[in-house]
């Protein structure tokens, strides 16, 4: 699964689909009977929101609403039954419940079922059985399973590979509303066209963005950035990297942390920018690692400290994201301060 950019600043590359915030078990549905997500709207969403956040059980559309609920007043409808099951963790009895919706053509029950399946919640996993409830409920135009289908499709396989097949279900899920749809459906447009589908992709970014989601948002502040698609506004691109970084993202977090040290985008704000960065790093990420030691040694948003900068250019070195300037620094310490680096950064645990 790839990142939407290049940690490492410079050209952002899109070159696949198959997104972090995509990958199976990443950010499982958080409501398979669900109706489609409502609008979360541009409020910043908390660190680790999912992207998905449950609501209402449905029943199936037309006649066959009758299977899943009852007459009014008659207590749970099997669909709120099967979906209470699943919210607490009784899977085997959300198979048993749902297995007859599903079979009468409930699409909510249907990608209940894809969902269960493809992550073995009470049953061996099972991708070919995941893809057929899945496919099932995205011919009925269930946005959730348009999604997961769309990532089968491409994963290419429990079915075949089928990238056309993909795009159109992915558009159609986004179309929806579905933020995880819009933003590989962004990174599609920009794939298929990468010298003319970042207009296009903007906006389908932006929307995911405003859900929530922590990768869109980080595209957003790209986009913003290098003025590809929308018009050039580093404010605009600080804002969002700063949700992304919020949010939990490492590649936003360390840009984020990079930008307030050198006032990009806004006012220069350094023990901030230290602060994101130093997480980042804690995390074990090699860029932020090697930001850190030049930090402590310059004394820039932190106090100046040898001890810390020495330790952290060891990691550098150990995560092969040293540079000439940390490596003459550490050779300059004595043999002392060299052997307490060497035993701090043995102590490190990333995480």
């Amino acid at each position: 699964m790839r990142r939407p950019a290049d940690p490492r600043g410079g050209q952002r590359l899109w070159r696949g689909v198959r997104s972090a915030v995509a990958a199976a078990g990443a950010l499982a549905i958080a409501a398979a009977l669900s109706a489609a997500p409502s609008s979360v709207g541009a409020a910043e969403p908390a660190p680790g929101a999912a992207a998905m956040p449950a609501a209402a059980p449905e029943t199936a559309a037309g006649g066959e609403a009758a299977t899943s609920a009852g007459p009014a007043g008659s207590g749970p409808s099997k669909a709120d039954l099967a979906y209470g099951a699943y919210q607490r963790g009784y899977y085997v009895t959300a198979i048993e419940l749902a297995e007859p919706l599903a079979n009468l053509g409930d699409p909510a029950a249907q990608t209940l079922l894809g969902e269960i399946y493809s992550r073995g919640l009470g049953v061996k996993r099972d991708m070919k059985e995941a893809a057929r409830w899945y496919q099932a409920a995205a011919k009925a135009g269930k946005a959730e399973a348009q999604f997961r289908y769309a990532m089968i499709l491409l994963e290419g396989s429990a079915v075949t590979r089928d990238e056309a097949q993909a795009r159109d279900l992915m558009q159609a899920a986004a179309d929806r509303g579905l933020p995880l749809a819009e933003y590989n459906y962004g990174q599609m447009l920009i794939e298929s066209s990468p010298s003319g589908g970042f207009t296009d992709a903007a906006r389908y970014f932006e929307k995911a963005a405003k859900a929530g989601v922590p990768e869109a948002q980080y595209a957003m502040s790209q986009l913003f950035a290098s003025g590809r698609g929308v018009t050039e506004d580093l404010q605009k691109a600080r804002a969002f990297l700063h949700a992304s970084a919020l949010n939990g993202f490492t590649i936003a977090q360390i840009e984020y942390g990079i930008w307030l040290i050198n006032g990009k985008g806004g006012p220069a704000k350094a023990e901030e920018g230290f602060r994101f960065l130093r997480h980042a790093a804690a995390l074990g990420n090699p860029i932020a690692i090697n930001r850190v030691a030049h930090l402590y040694k310059d004394g820039i948003g932190t106090e100046p400290d040898v001890a810390e900068a020495a330790k952290w250019a060891v990691l550098a070195k150990r995560t092969k994201n040293s540079d000439a300037v940390l490596d003459d620094f550490f050779r300059g310490l004595d043999a002392a301060a060299q052997k307490t680096a060497l035993e701090a950064a043995n102590r490190f645990r990333s995480g």
